[in-house]
């Protein structure tokens, strides 16, 4: 099942709702963390159409997300200029991810820094190898294509970047494919584990540069870099890039590292 067909059914105002076609999107128990942000800035943009573009998000992955699910939406705060929204996801009665959503108009910019220029030379993705092994999660085979990049990062560096893109035209707008794509890789505290054993995403937020982001072919350039990790917790930067090198997302999120 597509991404566009698998929200297809998500209704203004939220509700229950029965997902079966989810099982290509899942993650071990749980829907993965991008499918089920997606789905609750679905319900949030389909419950107060005429938003502004977005331009930040925090969501929390409190518990799995399964198939069957509640759908909750509000308006925080709707102003002049900017609209704080928040959505939730319930599985058992209980909330399983919650999210905050900022919108906000245009103004004329009083100041400018552009971020940073892309560092390395990442190539194009139709050179890279193949990034997808067999032992790859389900949601990740099924539904992505995968690149490796031309500048390799040093063993044992946390450090992954990957081209990224899915593997059939998704039908959604560059911003819902950008939430649905921004967490995709593994954390970068995986190249750091001394012992085998899971590995799970606990929160992530991000701000979008770029309020109408595009790109080539589908393809984005995704990366994870600890800054910090110890204590059985890793502190990840999350950042994703156009085929031009412009940075669109910058994001920051909490990893638990078990085992």
């Amino acid at each position: 099942m597509s991404i566009g067909h698998l929200i297809e059914p998500i209704q203004a105002g939220g509700g229950t709702l029965s997902l079966p076609g989810a099982a290509q999107w899942m993650q071990g128990r749980t829907l993965y963390g991008g499918a089920s942000a997606l789905i609750a800035y679905a319900v949030a943009t389909r419950s107060f159409p005429g938003l502004p573009p977005l331009r930040a998000a925090q969501i929390g992955f409190v518990a799995p997300v399964g198939t069957d699910m509640e759908l909750r939406c509000e308006m925080i705060r709707e102003g002049r200029n900017v609209a704080q929204l928040r959505s939730e996801i319930l599985c058992d009665g209980k909330v399983a991810l919650t999210a905050f959503w900022l919108f906000g108009t245009q103004r004329e910019a009083n100041g400018r820094h552009s971020a940073a220029p892309l560092d390395g030379a990442p190539g194009a993705p139709e050179d890279g190898a193949n990034a997808v092994s067999q032992q790859a999660p389900g949601f990740l085979t099924n539904n992505y294509e995968v690149r490796y990049t031309a500048d390799r990062v040093n063993a044992g560096e946390p450090v992954v970047r990957r081209w990224v893109r899915l593997r059939e035209p998704s039908g959604l707008d560059p911003v819902s494919e950008i939430i649905l794509m921004g967490d995709t890789l593994p954390p970068s505290a995986v190249r750091l584990m001394e012992r085998r054993g899971p590995i799970s995403s606990i929160n992530w937020s991000f701000n979008l540069l770029e309020a109408e982001p595009h790109t080539r072919d589908g393809w984005w350039l995704a990366e994870t870099a600890s800054d910090h990790a110890d204590h059985g917790y890793s502190s990840e930067r999350l950042r994703m890039w156009n085929t031009d090198g412009t940075q669109v997302t910058s994001g920051i999120q909490s990893v638990a590292i078990f085992g």
